[in-house]
């Protein structure tokens, strides 16, 4: 019996998908459930697993096609995995152990500081990370690396390494086309620089009160909700109050009308090899702290392992990015269109102030909103920082919920 293989149903906001990549060819054997291509979308990666256990017919597209929600790009004859595969995959299973003896003093070490799913592409296609050129942060390997090394065979792969090193005098260049995401991320931002009076206010947090809580409580939080209290469940909680007190930084812009949303949607900045992402929080409301923290773990876990899906992503009300982690001082965040503000965190520095006519060192931290000026007041804007500092520096009344 054939089955049909189709794009899963898209979102409205979503009109297309690319084809990244097919991880079986026409012939092989394949389980229900198993991972058969990677869907490249403007916002996530989705995985099309197998409907049904049997063997790939048929595939209508290949890499780099554009397909749309729902259609048909492959077909399966379920009940048929072993009649076609089964000689082919003979001699392939007994060269596999010496191919795996050959590389197992290089493998171990490379492959364990992969993602998942570069992982799992690294020992599908028997790749030595070490000698794939990284383009990720800090140098990492992608998964996009090691399928682009994939593709080239073994002599792309291995000249990775002396591309690192140009001659002296050298000039090279490599035109590197964006990802879908990537290019998705651009379009965002050009059109937030484009449609929104945006513009950014400045405050600092003494978070000595907040460091207090969380040594004298840490121990006991994490033994109760099996959760790290963090610093990222007060600024979330804190933000929360605000919006509710100042509305107007929770609304949004549609056309000549201004919405107002009765509840927190939260929206979090991710990065990731792909670029940032901004799940989001729903209702939070009605969460706590230990709740606030477990999402955002969840979120971080899902991203790292590309499991976002889009629904996670669809949304938000007010977003809140933290370019503290990668040692930012200062910033000026972008909106988030249709979301009217942003709240920038940054890192945690000693710095001395005055307190009670005396100078002492504390941990400050630089916050930062900006929003679209057009709903948003500077008034509003200022107050709602004061609200969120007043917050933090006095968290007894963020739990008290005053």
């Amino acid at each position: 019996m054939s089955i049909e293989v189709k794009v899963p149903v898209l979102p409205e906001s979503v009109s297309d998908a690319l084809i990244a990549t097919w991880h079986k060819k026409a012939g092989d054997a394949v389980k229900r459930d198993e991972n058969l291509l990677d869907l490249e979308t403007d916002k996530v990666v989705l995985e099309v697993p197998a409907p049904v256990d049997g063997v790939l017919k048929e595939i209508k597209f290949e890499e780099g096609s554009t397909v749309t929600s729902s259609q048909v790009i492959a077909v399966i004859e379920e009940g048929a995995a072993a009649a076609a595969p089964a000689p082919a995959a003979a001699p392939a299973a007994a060269e596999a152990p010496k191919a795996t003896q050959a590389d197992a003093p290089a493998a171990p070490k490379g492959v364990d500081e992969l993602s998942p799913a570069g992982r799992r592409v690294a020992v599908e296609e028997n790749i030595d990370p070490s000698k794939v050129a990284g383009t990720g942060r800090d140098g990492r390997v992608t998964k996009e690396d090691l399928v682009n090394a994939g593709k080239g065979g073994s002599a792309p792969a291995a000249s990775a390494a002396p591309a690192a090193k140009p001659a002296p005098g050298s000039r090279p260049e490599e035109r590197v086309p964006m990802t879908r995401i990537r290019a998705r991320i651009a379009e965002r931002l050009m059109q937030s620089k484009n449609s929104i009076a945006m513009l950014t206010s400045f405050n600092e947090v003494n978070l000595a009160e907040v460091v207090k809580l969380r040594k004298s409580l840490g121990e006991q939080f994490e033994k109760a909700n099996g959760v790290k209290l963090g610093f990222m469940s007060f600024f979330v909680k804190a933000a929360t109050e605000a919006l509710k007190r100042y509305p107007v930084v929770n609304a949004s812009v549609d056309g000549n009308d201004i919405i107002y949303h009765g509840y927190q949607d939260i929206s979090i900045a991710v990065s990731t090899d792909k670029g940032l992402v901004t799940p989001v929080l729903r209702d939070v409301q009605d969460m706590s702290f230990a709740d606030v923290e477990k999402g955002i773990i969840g979120y971080a876990k899902k991203a790292r392992d590309g499991k976002l899906g889009l629904d996670d992503l669809q949304g938000g009300t007010f977003t809140i990015t933290n370019g503290g982690t990668f040692g930012s001082l200062l910033s000026t965040p972008i909106v988030n269109p249709p979301q009217s503000a942003i709240l920038g965190m940054h890192t945690i520095k000693e710095r001395p102030v005055v307190e009670n006519g005396q100078v002492i060192a504390a941990p400050m931290m630089y916050i930062a909103l900006s929003y679209d000026h057009r709903i948003i007041d500077g008034r509003d804007a200022v107050l709602f920082l004061v609200d969120i500092k007043n917050q933090l520096e006095n968290p007894q009344r963020m739990l008290l919920g005053l």
